[in-house]
Parts: C-alpha cells; structure tokens; sequence
C-alpha cells in the first residue's frame, strides 16, 4: 500500500527545507538563508514518532505569471498539493503574517486536500504573536514548532495522526487485498531438511538434497499454492555459527539466509530431531524476533525420533527460557519425508500473518489502555506518579504501538512488559512480535526513546 503523502507548502524562506531534512532524517534538501532555493519538488520517506509517510518539499509560493521561472515553480506547487493526502502550510512565526501568507491561504481554502497551519521558528517569546495572528487564515488552531530545533513535533504528530493513520476498516480492507502471497521463509542449519521439505510442499523435487550439507547456496523464490491461498517459499542456505563458516561460498550463502528473513513475512525454523535444539537455533530464533518476523519451530524428522515425547517436552521447555522475550511461539512437528504436519504449519503460518498485519481501532485501543491501567496503576517512583495520557498503534506488520506519557524514562521494566502482555492477551494478537515505546510529552528528540523488549 501506498504511503500516505505530505505536501510541505509556504511563502520562500519559511523553514520548508529544514523541516523536509528534519522528517526524513537527512540533509537531503539544500538549506540556504536566501529565499527560492528550493525549485523542483523533493520527496523523502519520512518517520514522525513511529508514523510513516512520504513528504514533499515544494518550492516557495510566488505569486507570479505561470510563464515566468518563479510562476512555474507555484504550478509544481500547487500540483503537489493536489496529489498530496494533507498539506502542512508554513509560516514564519518570527515575522508574522505577510500578504502572501494570506493569498496562500485563500488559495488552499479552494481545494480538497485537508491543511494544517504550523508556525515555524516559534522558539522563543517572540514566536507566539505569530501563532496566534495565523488563527486570522481561517484554517484551524496553529501549532507551533521549531523545524532547525526539533520543538513542537508531538503537536505535529497529533494534527498528523488522524490523516496519515487511516484508520478503521477500509484500511483494513486495503492491505487484505494487497496482501499479496504468504512470503515463507525456511531457515534452519545444514541438513536439517530444509530443501526435502519444499520438495515435499511443491510435490516435485525441485530444491536438490542429499546427505552433504550446505548444498542450497542461494536463498530461492518459488511461487507455490496451499488450499488455494498463494504463498511464496523461500528456501535458504543453512546457518552455522560464524566460527564455522571459513568457506567464502558459505558465508555468502548463510549472508543470502539472512537476507531471506528479512524479505519473509513468516519464518520457519526447522530444526533436526535427531539433534534437538541447539544455541545455534536460539540464535537464529532471537534474529527472527528481532527482525520483528512471525516465528513457528517446526522439528523435522519427527518420524524416527527416538522417545518422542520427551524430546518434545524438553525443546519447550529450552525455548521458554532461551527465548523468554515472546512467550507462546508455536512448536509443530513435521516429516519432510512423509509430509505429515504440512499442513498444519500452513495454517498457523497464515493465522499468524493476519495477527501481525493487524490493525486495532484507536477507541479499541485506549478502552483497552484504560482498562489496564485501572488492573496496574504505573508506580510512583520517589512519591510521584508516573502518568501515562493515551496510546496510539503507529503502524503494522509487526504491530507497533506508542504510549504517550510524563516522566515515562523512570518507567520499570517490569511495568513496560506488563503492558506488552496485556496487550498480546487482551487483544488477541497471539504470539507475533510486538513494538511498544514510550514518548515524553516534551521535545521527543531531547526525551529518552524508552523501547520494551516484547518483540
């Protein structure tokens, strides 16, 4: 799906470049003290607070013939504006309204897209007269914001959020449709069936397989079918650990495995049962989580392993301890050779994916937000509370949420991961990798960026 767009509009020299650089973490767009020097349109991918949308700086509105240089530049302008889902307008707080600001703001009054005025360069005593005349454009309450300081993006974030989030059920609908085919990736270390297995699923031998280890080099696509829903498999060369990997062809190759995780959706790791777990596939496992990826731990060759039961008892028991930062991740076994518990893995593999393509609807969200601090109030460190105001799910795929707060840096961890299991449990979102972090309600970039390790 299409990121949402943001149109960066205003009269030359109002700080639309510096807020460009600002959003989308670089100085992509040249910045000068003389006005006009941005002419073209500039796009960036931009994140606020965990929002994600493309940003468009356009050149500054000039009120001039459509033939002359500065009047080709207002109609790449105007055009940006058109296409764009909001317009944020500048002003320069400083200076106050000009007359162009004025004929700026008549102008966007006409169109369709929404707009949000924010005064820039508002730091300071002097910014606020500016503010307050912009109430005079007649386009909603003004925020206030420093683009060269970073001042004022919580606001931004707010005003934003309604737009950019598209929240409810046509957004849900939208990525339904586009979801495309379940991208799978099978990732294990060598010779744990990794290719028999997609052998298996495609009913052909098209992986090539034998006892030797490390014959897969290359991480494969192949476009497969399951109970008519597409999927797209993707079968990697096997991981060992770095000590073992001297051969330059195998460490391209474990490199390309690794590449494959973070192209899937869903990763199976397959371990042997002859062998049980081992440290290697812990750590293939906290890569997956870490990579924000849907997990499922599949043991092959289940059909000969020796006191089956046991085996299986002791590897949950290994996981629970070895990957305490996601309770709950499914542990299936399979045969490659038989085929037995195919389907199984299928049907978890694409529960799993809806969970973690999940979005859950704001009032949803803060009754359930409401609720759980009711059952937990925050600690009050040192006699003062901790107060947390609202949060917000920013984005999907893997379910990633704000909480929005005070003092939220003294927040415990313990107090963070409650909220992270209340979450996965009371909202049903199963055991998918999960984001929570908290923002302070002053200047973001200057709060500490707490993140909960509930992955």
């Amino acid at each position: 799906m299409p990121l949402p767009t943001v149109a960066i509009v205003g009269r030359p020299n109002v700080g639309k470049s510096t807020l460009f650089n600002r959003l989308v973490g670089k100085k992509l767009a040249l910045v000068d003290d003389r006005p006009g020097v941005t002419r073209d349109r500039r796009e960036g991918e931009a994140t606020l607070l965990g929002l994600e949308f493309k940003v468009i700086d356009t050149a500054g509105y000039e009120d001039e013939d459509p033939a002359t240089l500065p009047g080709r530049m207002r109609v790449q302008t105007e055009a940006a504006v058109r296409e764009a889902d909001v317009a944020l307008f500048l002003i320069d707080a400083r200076e106050g309204l000009t007359p162009l600001d004025e004929e700026i703001a008549r102008w966007l009054r006409t169109g369709a897209t929404p707009v949000i005025v924010a005064a820039n360069k508002a730091e300071g005593r002097g910014g606020e007269a500016g503010r307050l005349e912009a109430f005079a454009l007649g386009l909603g309450e003004p925020l206030a914001i420093s683009a060269e300081h970073g001042e004022g993006v919580v606001d931004l974030f707010e005003a934003l959020r309604p737009i950019v989030e598209r929240d409810g059920p046509e957004l849900e609908e939208e990525e339904e449709s586009e979801g495309g085919p379940l991208k799978l990736a099978i990732v294990g270390r060598p010779n744990a069936g990794k290719s028999t297995l997609v052998n298996r699923m495609l009913g052909e031998e098209r992986m090539i397989t034998g006892p030797e280890a490390g014959i897969t080099r290359d991480a494969i696509a192949l476009e497969w079918e399951w109970q008519g829903r597409k999927v797209q498999l993707v079968d990697t060369a096997g991981l060992r650990k770095r000590a073992k990997v001297d051969d330059k062809l195998e460490r391209l190759s474990a490199a390309d495995a690794r590449r494959a995780i973070d192209r899937s959706e869903v990763v199976v790791l397959l371990l042997d049962a002859t062998r049980g777990l081992e440290v290697q596939d812990l750590k293939i496992a906290d890569a997956t989580v870490e990579e924000g990826r849907v997990l499922i731990i599949a043991v092959n060759k289940w059909d000969v392993a020796d006191n089956a039961s046991a085996l299986f008892n002791g590897i949950k028991a290994a996981l629970e301890e070895g990957l305490s930062q996601l309770k709950g991740v499914p542990l299936l076994t399979v045969s490659a050779k038989t085929g037995k518990g195919i389907d199984q893995i299928l049907k978890v593999a694409f529960e799993l994916r809806e969970a973690w393509s999940r979005r859950v609807g704001t009032g949803e969200l803060n009754r359930w937000f409401e609720q759980a601090l009711e059952a937990n109030p925050p600690p009050a460190p040192k006699g003062r509370r901790i107060k947390l105001r609202y949060v917000t799910q920013v984005k999907n795929r893997p379910p990633s949420f704000v909480v929005f707060g005070n003092r939220v840096d003294e927040l415990p961890d313990s107090y963070r991961r409650y909220l992270v299991n209340a979450l996965r449990r009371d909202l049903d979102l199963g055991p998918v990798p999960l984001r929570l972090n908290f923002r302070g309600s002053r200047n973001p970039f200057d709060a500490p960026k707490g993140k909960v390790g509930g992955r």
